[in-house]
Formats: C-alpha cells, structure tokens, sequence
C-alpha cells in the first residue's frame, strides 16, 4: 500500500489473536490474560512470523497503563482500605520485604549487579489486581471479608508499587553498577535528586487534592449535563490521559502515578461509577494492548536456556510469597481460611512487576534476562493461580481433617470470638443473630436499632467486631458457617437469623445449625441472584430477599401509593 500502516497492523494482530489466545485460555479455565501474552509472544521479534511494531506497541503500552492505573485510582476507596488496615497494611509491607529479599538473593548468586537484584525482586513481590479481581469475582468471594483483605492488600502493594516507581529513576546512579566508583560529592547530589523528585511529588499530589478534587467532579457534572454519552466517555478518557501525560511534563513523575490520582480525584464525583462504567471498553482494549506488548517483550529461549533460574522464580512467587503471606495472617490471629485465601491470593505476578521490569531494563539497572525471567514467571503463576484457587477448599479440608494444629489455626482462641461476661440479657434471649456487617448488614442493623430490637452482630472483620464492640453492640468474631459462632451468638434462643452475607453454601450451613439448636427460629436470607433465590427458598431454608426484587417492590409501591401532596 502507499502508506505505512504499521500501527494498523499492530493493532489488528494484536487485537485478532489477542481474542482467539484470550478466548482459547478462557475455555481451558485460565485467565484471558495468559493468552493476551501468548498473544504478544507470537507477534513479538523472537518467534517467526509477523513482527508487530515494537515502538508503537510501546507507546499503546504506556496509553494501557494510564487507563489501568486510572481504573485502580476510581476503584480506590480509603474507607475499603481502613476496614482491614490492621492486617493489610502491615502484612502488605513485610510481604513486599521478604519477596524482594528472596528475589534479591537469587539475583545476587546470579552475579547481578545491587540495582538489578532490587529491581528484580521487586518485580517478583507484587501481584496482579487485575488477576485477583476476576479470581474473586468468579468465585464470588469479592464482597467476601476474605475477599477484603486480599483486595485491601493488592491495594497498599500498589502504593507501595506507585512509590516506587516515583524514587527509582533519582536512585539509579546510585544503583547502577558504574556507581561503585562514586565521585566526591555524588551522595549530595544523590540527595539533591531524590528530595527534588519528593518535592514535585508533593507538589503534584497538592495540587491534585487542592484543584483536582474540586476541579474532576464539576468538569464531570458539566459534561453529564449535556445528556450526550459519547462526550462524557471523551470527558472522562481526556481528564485520565492529559493529566497522566501533564504530570509528567510539569512534575516529572510517572504516567502511572498521573493516571492514578485522576482516578481518586474522579471518584469524588457523583458520576464516579458512571465514569467507571463508560470508560471500561476502553480501558479493557487498551489493557489488552498493553499485555499483548509486554509479550513481545518476551524471549521464550530462556525456558530452554535457562530452565532452573525460571524454576526459582516461579517458586519464589508461588511458594515464597504464598508462605510468607499465609504467616503474618496467622501471627495477626486470624483463621487459618482467611490466611490460606490471602496467600493463594498473592501467588501471582502481573501489571505492576512489568512495568517495574521495562523501568528497569531503561534505565539499565535490569538485565533483559531479568525481564524475561519477570514475564516468565508472570505467565507460569497467572496460569497456576486458578489452579491454586481450585484446590483452596480441598487442601483446607485436607489440613483440618488431619492436623490438630490446623484444627486449632482455624478455630483461633481469640477474645473476640466469644461475646463478654458483662452482654446483657436481652442480647441472650429472644434477640436477633445478624451474620455480615457489609454494606446490607450495617443498614439492617441501623433499622433494628431504630426499632429497640437487641442484635448480636456476628462478623469475619475483626476490625469491625472491635468497633462495633467499641461502641457497645454485641458482637462475636468469626465464620457463621462454623456451628460455634452461632452458638457464642447464641442462636438457641434468639428470635430470629439475618444472613445478610456469604454464599449459598454458607447459608445452608448457617440455617441447619440454627435450626439444630432452635427449631422454631424465623430465618431471613438475603441471596445473590434470582436462580439462587429459587433454590433456598425450594428447600425451605426462610425468607429470601433479593436485592433487585426488594428495590423493584420499593419502587413499585412508591408508585402506585396516592401522592401525600404536591411538594412530596
């Protein structure tokens, strides 16, 4: 043709197989991201065939980074993150050491050079959001207290991950291996470097919560104003690239970190989740492009040729992570359910470590080995990690069934699992066992209170459990499914059983333990979905609610109920 169409072609092969890989991993129950890989790896300069244009699929890269990290950004809640901070933060930070502390050694007896070994430990200790959201989501267990701690994890990982890359650009002289021959006076300068980057951090973070906070949301309300969808989805995708894009020209830190803030400051809006919902095609095309790239990256020679060293990578991310994880939850006191998921959870790496790979290799603390011993690793654990979460309940039951110890991880001998000496009676006798404080549970437990009716509140959080007893509610700590929170709830002679939370298995367990000690107790559920409805109530488990048909009933009243008066 007489024109160059180079970024046609990229995007047409990196789209096309994109899809077919995506959909073939997909149906071998893997994530679609394993194929978006493969997809790069086939179009990539180190297998025959079409070559995809590296240049430009590196610049798709980085548009495919500014809508992630924008995307993570209006995802961002603080009050989500302050829910578990006591296990997330902490155990974020230590796992973040001892992953780099293990990737560091194994570098190091490679002959690596310091920067290089930081770099690539790093990589090794963060793992995937986008892998661990759609994990979740698949299994339900997203809205789960589980699923809150592993997603309130990812999300202090990211942090630490966007600090990262804002201080290692000024910290590669010092990290490269030319730098072992300092000249009098680098340290100074060194310092210099860091506190200006520091300081145009904060300056742009000011600025973001100064003027962005105020700004994003009216800019948004104007837009959303003119009642066209295409302009708002405009609004939305403009605000998340130039600010990534400005802030990087005026405050020189990363597209990444630009992105990020747009997002948090856009959350503000009431138009946050409608912004969440419009940009997502894009977001999602661009994600893809952006896998698809870091696959061309990939030199798949290095299976063959050095087969051990991917080996110990893959083990420092399925094993080492996964224990050191599975630790720190059970030395924070929580069950052993809750560590086994958070751990499972971890077992992968993903968006995060390439980013830090291509950061390194530019900046010439990374081997290209390293990075392809990172895309290695990414590509064997995401493809491991579903695997690891189907054998999660069997290996649970497995541990239970035959190691006391296990037995007694999982049952925890915790204060909070029993409700103090001083509960009053009325929370003993004729009360209501609430199981789920979630966004239904806090609600419900609002009404009830309103109402003069004693509640025992029985929570998996406990973060909640120790405020909700901060202010004098009765509350136990624990999985409602395990016969013995109920009986600390005292469910043998309450008047009636909310399940606000958990899945349908769950529920089942719940109401037959209710039901064992209290066969005359009233039951209410709430369910998932409609089909899952069908089949409680078909086994006459209680009154189940869901949430759609009770706002459609609400809603349905409020119509047709004569009008009180005309300013109502």
């Amino acid at each position: 043709m007489p024109h160059d169409i180079s970024l046609i072609a990229t995007l047409a092969a990196g789209f096309g197989l994109g899809m077919v890989l995506g959909y073939g991993a997909a149906r071998l129950r893997l994530p679609p991201l394993v194929g978006y890989l493969l997809a790069g790896v086939a179009i990539g300069p180190y297998t025959p065939g079409f070559v995809g244009d590296l240049a430009l699929a590196g610049q798709l890269a980085e548009v495919g980074v500014m809508l992630l990290m924008f995307g993570v950004g209006l995802h961002f809640s603080m009050a989500d993150l302050m829910a578990v901070k006591r296990i997330a933060v902490p155990g974020a930070v230590v796992q973040i050491g001892v992953a780099t502390l293990l990737g560091y050694a194994l570098a190091q007896a490679w002959g690596w050079s310091a920067g290089g070994a930081l770099v690539f430990g790093l990589a090794l200790s963060v793992a995937s959001t986008v892998v661990l959201l759609r994990a979740l989501e698949a299994r339900s267990q997203l809205d789960t207290p589980n699923g809150s701690i592993a997603v309130g994890w990812l999300v202090v990982e990211d942090l630490v991950m966007v600090l990262v890359l804002v201080l290692l650009p000024p910290l590669a002289d010092l990290l490269a291996p030319a730098s072992q021959s300092v000249t009098p006076g680098a340290s100074s300068d060194l310092m210099l470097a860091v506190g200006l980057t520091l300081a145009k951090v904060g300056a742009f973070i000011a600025s973001m919560l100064l003027v962005g906070r105020w700004l994003f949301p009216r800019v948004l309300y104007a837009v959303a104003r003119t009642g066209s969808r295409e302009l708002f989805t405009l609004c939305v995708i403009a605000v998340a690239i130039s600010v990534a894009v400005g802030a990087a020209k005026l405050f020189d830190v990363s597209f990444a970190l630009g992105a990020f803030f747009a997002g948090m400051m856009m959350r503000e809006s009431q138009y946050s989740h409608r912004a969440a919902d419009e940009s997502l095609p894009l977001r999602d095309a661009f994600a893809v492009l952006f896998f698809v790239s870091v696959g061309m990256l990939f030199d798949p020679r290095v299976l063959v040729q050095e087969p051990l060293r991917v080996a110990a990578v893959v083990a420092v991310i399925l094993f080492g992570k996964t224990l050191a994880a599975v630790g720190l939850v059970l030395l924070l006191r929580y069950p052993l359910s809750t560590a086994l998921t958070v751990g499972v959870s971890l077992a992968q790496i993903g968006e995060f470590s390439f980013i830090l790979a291509s950061l390194g290799v530019g900046l010439k603390l990374l081997p290209v080995e390293g990075q392809s011993l990172i895309l290695a690793g990414a590509l064997i654990s995401i493809a491991l990690n579903t695997a690891l979460f189907a054998l999660l309940e069997p290996l649970k039951r497995w541990l239970l069934g035959r190691s006391a110890w296990a037995r007694r991880m999982e049952e925890r001998d915790d204060p909070l699992a029993v409700l103090p000496m001083e509960t009053t009676r009325q929370h003993l006798e004729g009360q209501v066992v609430l199981v789920g404080h979630g966004r239904v549970g806090t609600q419900v437990l609002r009404s009830l209170l309103a109402a003069g009716r004693p509640v025992v509140v029985a929570e998996q959080l406990r973060e909640v459990v120790e405020a909700l007893r901060a202010q004098g509610q009765a509350a136990v700590l624990g999985d409602a499914s395990d016969p013995a929170v109920l009986v600390q709830a005292h469910v043998a002679h309450a008047a009636l059983l909310i399940v606000a939370g958990g899945d349908s298995l769950q529920a089942r367990r719940m109401v037959e333990t209710a039901r064992t000690l209290n066969p005359g107790i009233r039951v209410l559920l709430r369910a998932a979905s409609e089909d899952e409805a069908a089949l409680l109530r078909q086994d006459g488990l209680g009154e189940v609610f869901v949430p759609e048909q009770s706002l459609a009933a609400q809603l349905s009243a409020a119509a047709l109920a004569p009008q009180a008066s005309s300013n109502h």
